[in-house]
């Protein structure tokens, strides 16, 4: 059974970094193309930023996104990471990661309702 848990989150003061991290068990995360999302009451998870199916191309849910975090992983510790830069309160949410097994229809879409295996998330709270 294919686990997946997040950790890093915490309350961070605008301007701050965090760095988040979602550690794959039950399996060898190379089979899988990953990603981060983020969600907030009341909102369907927006994309912040995922693997292709060559594990290598990177997609970002928008240019902001692109600016301030970077995603990144560890095959070896079989982790996924999420390196965030410059917070903002409009940052607050619930992230969480995801993995779909590589050529399956979430990696190259990035829908969030497609993949396979998802975590509990870990919470970010960002204060002004």
């Amino acid at each position: 059974q294919v686990q997946l848990v997040e950790s890093g989150g915490g309350s961070v003061q605008a301007g701050g970094s965090l760095r988040l991290s979602c550690v794959v068990s039950g399996d060898n995360s190379s089979r899988y193309c990953m990603g981060w999302f983020r969600q907030t009451q009341g909102n369907d998870p927006e994309e912040i930023a995922r693997f292709g199916n060559d594990r290598r191309t990177i997609y970002y849910g928008s240019e902001s996104m692109k600016g301030r975090f970077t995603i990144s992983q560890d095959n070896a510790k079989n982790t996924l990471y999420l390196q965030m830069d410059s917070l903002e309160p409009e940052d607050t949410a619930m992230y969480s990661c995801a993995a779909a097994v590589r050529y399956e229809y979430a990696c190259a879409s990035g829908s969030w309702w497609s993949y396979r295996y998802k975590g509990q998330g870990t919470e970010v709270t960002v204060s002004s």
